[in-house]
């Protein structure tokens, strides 16, 4: 099975479940550093779509201005442009598989899409 991980190397989190997916026989892992190449906006939409989630669930307030900015109230098409434009704003990681989409916070949702 093939995941693809969006990915933060300097988040604990993010390493945890990148862990979990290397330590899974047989996957195929997929390791994109977000900061470094950010997913479009039709992309976030997709993959928050996927995983049932708003895109202000998805949204990283913690080390962000996001809350300063109104974010976190704003509707999707604001928060979606504001984090294709800034993907610091994307609160990570984001793990795709055949079996869908989650949001890994805590990296143990990862199990679900497995």
């Amino acid at each position: 099975m093939k995941a693809t991980i969006w990915h933060n190397p300097n988040c604990g989190t993010s390493r945890k479940t990148l862990a979990i997916l290397r330590e899974t026989p047989g996957m195929d892992v997929e390791v994109i550093e977000y900061l470094k190449t950010p997913p479009t906006r039709e992309k976030l939409e997709q993959l928050y779509r996927d995983a049932g989630i708003t895109p202000q669930q998805g949204l990283r307030t913690r080390g962000t201005d996001a809350e300063e900015r109104g974010l976190p109230s704003a509707d999707d098409d604001i928060v979606l442009t504001a984090m294709a434009s800034e993907p610091r704003l994307i609160e990570r990681p984001l793990v795709e598989t055949e079996k869908g989409v989650r949001l890994c916070r805590p990296q143990d949702k990862v199990h679900e899409i497995l």
